[in-house]
């Protein structure tokens, strides 16, 4: 078997049922390899999972930040060691690897705005939200907040409300 990862959402409030469906909605429509693939859901009861391929290196915001202190400078302008998920061993990311690392996730968002058949705004790329695999490739993930642009309506569509995650 693979391994995966399973997302559970709180219905506490009706925003946690909408973000389940529109998370669902959108990721399954589409498909790019700096996009985390949906492997499937499950809606029993009360419980909403979502079930992720599985990136074993984690987040961007766990490369870059140390036990949620940010990394002093001099290890921001050198490169940065990145404990591997499961293994005592460092992973070393160099100017090389963010920099294709960025690259990758220009790439998901360009895909998403212009490329994919519908357009879709994220509305909370930050680097807990980009999830890195063995290789470093970089998958933007958690759709929960996102919104499909209706290119046919042209693009009078403005918005004040404030959206994201901190």
């Amino acid at each position: 078997g693979s391994q995966v990862a399973v997302k559970k959402l709180s219905l506490q409030s009706n925003q946690g049922n909408r973000e389940f469906v529109n998370e669902i909605t959108i990721i399954t429509g589409i498909q790019h390899r700096n996009l985390v693939r949906l492997k499937g859901y499950c809606v029993e009861a009360d419980e909403r999972l979502l079930v992720y391929e599985f990136l074993n290196k984690g987040s961007l915001d766990r490369a870059l930040f140390s036990n949620n202190l940010l990394l002093p400078l001099f290890l921001l302008l050198t490169k940065l060691k990145i404990p591997s998920a499961g293994s005592g061993s460092n992973v070393v990311l160099d100017w090389h690897s963010r920099f294709q690392i960025a690259i990758g996730i220009a790439r998901g968002l360009a895909y998403l705005h212009e490329e994919s058949h519908v357009q879709i705004i994220h509305r909370d790329i930050k680097a807990s939200n980009i999830l890195l695999d063995d290789k470093l490739q970089p998958k933007i993930s958690d759709f929960g907040i996102s919104k499909l642009f209706d290119l046919d309506k042209g693009f009078g569509f403005t918005s004040t409300k404030v959206a994201g995650t901190l």
